[in-house]
């Protein structure tokens, strides 16, 4: 049998894509209210980031990149984990949620009780990988169906 790692994200896309989330959620910007004009327009104020901490190492790669094109930016970045980060989101008190996966009908009920809105943007994907000890004699092949059985929940697999 042979192991193949899967290295989950293109962290150049996923830099640049969380870079033009951080810029889009910046604070500052000219008297109006806008964001500024130009390519040089000054950015300040929090950001505050949770929730999965699979997601964590690309946004706190991706702040820390940020930060030094924008030094007024404070961005923070936590991990409660994809619900916790959902629900600290949906009550008003983070600005990008980290998620390993979409958001439930029940997170986006609550969201939109407290009038948050949101767009969701993919910036990387995740594998799981099965190993198989070497000495294994009984495993040779395991379908998705059968990894599935032993992993859901009220499964009976105990061996």
């Amino acid at each position: 049998m042979s192991i193949r790692w899967v290295r989950p994200a293109r962290a150049g896309l996923t830099v640049v894509a969380a870079g033009l989330v951080l810029a889009a959620c910046g604070g500052g910007g000219d008297a109006s209210g806008g964001a500024g004009t130009g390519e040089d327009a000054a950015l300040s104020g929090p950001v505050v980031i949770d929730g999965s901490s699979t997601v964590e190492p690309l946004s706190s790669a991706a702040a820390e990149l940020f930060q030094g094109e924008q030094p007024d930016v404070n961005v923070t970045v936590g991990t409660s984990g994809t619900g916790g980060g959902f629900q600290k989101f949906c009550a008003g008190e983070t600005d990008i949620s980290n998620a390993s996966r979409p958001i439930s009908d029940e997170e986006r009920a609550q969201c939109a009780a407290n009038g948050i809105s949101f767009e969701e943007l993919q910036v990387a994907n995740d594998a799981l990988t099965v190993v198989v000890n070497k000495e294994n004699t009984w495993a040779n092949c395991l379908t998705v169906d059968q990894l599935k059985a032993m992993w859901e929940p009220g499964s009976t697999v105990n061996n």
